[in-house]
């Protein structure tokens, strides 16, 4: 709640090939989606992020790489998903129109992802096994927020702007830096490898 189109020009290092911005809403609630683009699979305008599936009812963000799209593009192509273009963005949506959650166990690389199924009114987080791509929330009252990075939920202003004191601590005095959920920020935290 409260992300606006600007916000994600905080992100604008992470993907220099194009931004996304869509809201929707559900219950009278918004929901925002959006996207800086490094353009590696499909390079024309049809693996522009945020992606919705053909019914219109399911949209994506993702950061990484599925491997194996190809051969998935072409299962799912055999239980009746299509694709209009070549990314593997359309084709991890699809996997989880098909497979819903069990998806994950079918994707070989590396992935942070946020999809909002818009049907279902639900909101599906994920990471791959080894957390290779980062991806962190925060909740308050005002919402729930998805980003790639800290400085996003900044740009925001709800989250994010206070030092969580005892990782902050083990940090300086042993250098410590893995914090399990926890990150050196007050109310931000994390998805860890390979959780939904």
């Amino acid at each position: 709640r409260g992300g606006k189109r600007d916000d994600i020009r905080v992100e604008r290092h992470r993907g220099p090939d194009g931004e996304g911005w869509q809201e929707f809403s559900h219950n009278g609630m918004p929901v925002c989606m959006g996207h800086r683009r490094l353009a590696i699979f499909d390079v024309s305008e049809t693996g522009a992020q945020p992606t919705s599936a053909q019914n219109g009812k399911c949209h994506i963000v993702f950061n990484g790489s599925i491997y194996n799209y190809i051969e998935l593009r072409v299962e799912l192509a055999g239980l009746g998903y299509q694709t209009v273009g070549t990314s593997d963005t359309e084709v991890l949506l699809n996997a989880y129109l098909a497979w819903g959650e069990s998806c994950l166990e079918r994707f070989n690389g590396m992935f942070a992802f946020v999809i909002f199924d818009q049907q279902k009114g639900k909101i599906f987080a994920a990471r791959d096994r080894f957390g290779v791509k980062p991806l962190y929330f925060c909740k308050n009252a005002e919402g729930i927020g998805f980003a790639s990075e800290i400085k996003q939920f900044m740009a925001i202003g709800t989250c994010g702007r206070k030092a969580n004191k005892a990782p902050l601590m083990n940090f300086l005095l042993m250098g410590q830096m893995d914090y399990d959920h926890e990150t050196l920020f007050h109310s931000v935290s994390q998805l860890r490898g390979g959780e939904c």
